[in-house]
């Protein structure tokens, strides 16, 4: 598979030109890489607006994935916002409402699109939560849901795989929604590589109307490097939309290192990545029963994700992130509750089996994360995030309305939503996530 814009780079930095164009560094080595990066010069393409070597690799990316599949060199973040834009454009065009059903887990570049689009959400729970970062939707549960609302939704925006592992059905989730003629918009940012499986458990090839992948968390990408894709089956006037619309939320200095990243990334996965992921996949599976014989409890069916219940374990998820980096291993992610760990087929499963397998197991940790009862909504996400506000400790906010989604990244996900009313169990939830002050509205 051919790739444009490497090539089309490799060519410019041949012609040893003298750069009177951005960026600053004018090519000079103040890093290493500063020759890779430029801008829109002649013959570069705009992602905006491709139709040179940029729409190249975005089609030889499309085949790749079966879908119409677009750039966004600023993470999943830019094709949430995207997503949701047509999809609301979309209502607007059909006359449906323009509400958008969404699982609870919903990543905070959701709740920055509600903010900045100003559409309505209608929160889905799950009837058998754990905690904040999961949200167990079925087909059933998601049809009950519908039947209740007094507004059909335009669009239902599902977040999987989640943070912790889990992968929904999306297959049964598309048919139920098809059905209704509801849009179904997917955060598959921790499963790019879901495509390569055999079969694909990908949400474009299960259903999804719309997903986002960041390419950059499980294929060997740089930091930023995203797609959005688009069903085939879409309707064709917002297809036709799509780079209008990640102009809006878009910076208009695109980085031409990231884009050379999934360009390249195009030739990686067209030349044996199945077969090698494959293979993968079956050692990861063989070290996940090696460690659930060891004692491990492991949560999510994620292929390439191990998530460790630590206290099952004998550890808070703070202390056994510890005793890893002890080992020199790194994880993603931690909480009280869990340690993620990330894999991608570059990670070296003899040394992890090597470091996990030599952690004794400790006497179970007999604790729960607090429950979070759903809150009130007092006022939409568009008008708390655009309020008056103040930061104020966690210990003074009962009764207040939440201004910010307090959460950093990871995970991400918000515990309380902008908006809504701040009562004992979010203080006590924000307490246990270790967030001691919030934005409220004053």
């Amino acid at each position: 598979m051919k790739t444009p814009i490497r090539d089309f780079i490799n060519e410019y930095i041949e012609s040893a030109p003298l750069r009177l164009h951005m960026p600053g560094h004018k090519g000079n080595a103040y890093f290493g890489f500063e020759k890779f990066d430029v801008t829109e010069v002649d013959g570069a393409d705009d992602l905006y607006g491709a139709d040179g070597i940029i729409a190249e690799s975005e089609n030889n990316a499309s085949q790749l994935f079966g879908a119409r599949t677009f750039y966004s060199t600023e993470g999943c973040s830019l094709a949430i916002k995207t997503m949701l834009f047509l999809a609301i454009k979309h209502a607007k065009e059909t006359g449906l409402a323009p509400i958008i059903a969404a699982g609870r887990n919903a990543h905070k570049s959701f709740i920055s699109a509600a903010a900045l689009i100003g559409f309505d959400v209608n929160w889905i729970y799950s009837p058998t939560e754990e905690n904040y970062l999961t949200c167990k939707i079925t087909a059933k549960s998601l049809s009950e849901f519908l039947d209740n609302q007094k507004n059909t939704p335009c669009a239902v925006y599902l977040t999987s795989p989640d943070y912790l592992g889990n992968v929904t059905d999306v297959k049964e989730i598309a048919k139920v929604l098809k059905a209704r003629n509801i849009l179904l918009l997917v955060d598959n940012a921790h499963g790019a590589y879901l495509k390569f499986l055999q079969p694909s458990l990908h949400p474009i090839d299960l259903g999804a109307d719309m997903c986002c992948d960041s390419a950059h968390k499980t294929l060997p990408c740089l930091t930023g490097g995203a797609y959005l894709h688009l069903s085939k089956n879409l309707p064709e006037n917002l297809a036709r939309q799509v780079k209008d619309a990640m102009a809006l939320f878009g910076s208009t200095s695109p980085s031409y290192l990231i884009l050379q990243s999934l360009d390249i990334l195009n030739a990686y996965l067209a030349d044996g990545y199945k077969e090698k992921l494959l293979g993968y996949v079956n050692q990861v599976n063989a070290l996940k029963n090696e460690l659930l014989g060891a004692g491990y409890v492991l949560v999510g069916n994620e292929p390439l994700k191990i998530t460790v219940n630590t206290k099952s374990y004998g550890y808070t998820g703070q202390e056994f992130n510890q005793v890893l980096k002890n080992k020199g291993l790194v994880c993603e992610f931690y909480d009280p509750d869990y340690t993620v760990l990330m894999l991608t087929p570059d990670v070296n499963l003899e040394r992890l089996k090597n470091a996990l397998l030599s952690i004794p197991k400790k006497e179970k940790i007999k604790t729960f994360p607090p429950k979070l009862n759903r809150p009130i909504k007092v006022t939409d996400i568009r008008q708390a995030t655009l309020s008056e506000c103040e930061k104020i400790s966690v210990k003074e906010a009962k009764g207040k309305i939440l201004a910010s989604a307090s959460v950093s990244c990871p995970p991400a996900v918000p515990i309380l939503v902008c908006g809504e009313k701040i009562d004992d169990d979010a203080i006590r939830c924000f307490h246990y996530y270790g967030i001691e002050e919030i934005f409220v509205t004053k």
